[in-house]
């Protein structure tokens, strides 16, 4: 296992659209997902210690990220022929027994990942309402063990002030995470 750091935010980048499988059988769009006031793309997986550390704050806080117009969606990367964990099949359950508040789509070909210039699990994009890029930084301070209950909630609150300003905050603090398990052709 890999343990990369996502890039600094490079403010404005536009999202790329995408049309990917999600585990409710819909074929979900950038447009489809989109919120009022902005989006947070998520690279995650069922497998990686980094997310699973972080699922319960991840639902969370895209739950509440809802009440100030921001939608999520989640994107699994991963090739499934090496890491069984992240199947289609897994992903439904995972989705199910996490009550998941947003799609989780499958990107087969990976093409999207490699769109979004994504690195690691997790990895996060948050857009503003003209889905241009404002945060590329960590959910908190979380790596392969939960932070505390009260550790600041870097991602949520930098998604509030995305909502409320369209901007995101200057001074981001990089998510770690797995490496994605780029299919062997394709690395």
């Amino acid at each position: 296992m890999v343990s990369l750091e996502t890039p600094v935010c490079d403010f404005g980048t536009p999202a790329v659209d995408f049309a990917l499988p999600g585990v409710d059988g819909a074929i979900w769009t950038l447009e489809k997902c989109r919120g009022e006031n902005g989006l947070l793309v998520m690279f995650i997986c069922n497998h990686c210690p980094y997310v699973k550390a972080i699922r319960d704050r991840l639902v969370r806080d895209t739950r509440e990220l809802l009440d100030y117009g921001i939608r999520s969606v989640a994107i699994m990367a991963n090739d499934p022929t090496d890491y069984p964990e992240d199947s289609f099949e897994n992903m439904k359950r995972i989705a199910e027994q996490e009550q998941f508040p947003f799609p989780y789509l499958f990107d087969e070909t990976q093409e999207v990942a490699k769109a979004y210039g994504a690195v690691c699990t997790p990895d996060f994009f948050g857009y503003n309402a003209a889905l241009e890029l404002q945060y590329r930084g960590r959910l908190d301070a979380s790596r392969k063990e939960a932070a505390p209950p009260d550790a600041r909630r870097d991602l949520f609150e930098s998604m509030v002030q995305v909502s409320r300003t369209g901007k995101g905050p200057q001074q981001q603090i990089p998510s770690m995470g797995c490496s994605i398990k780029w299919k062997s052709d394709a690395a």
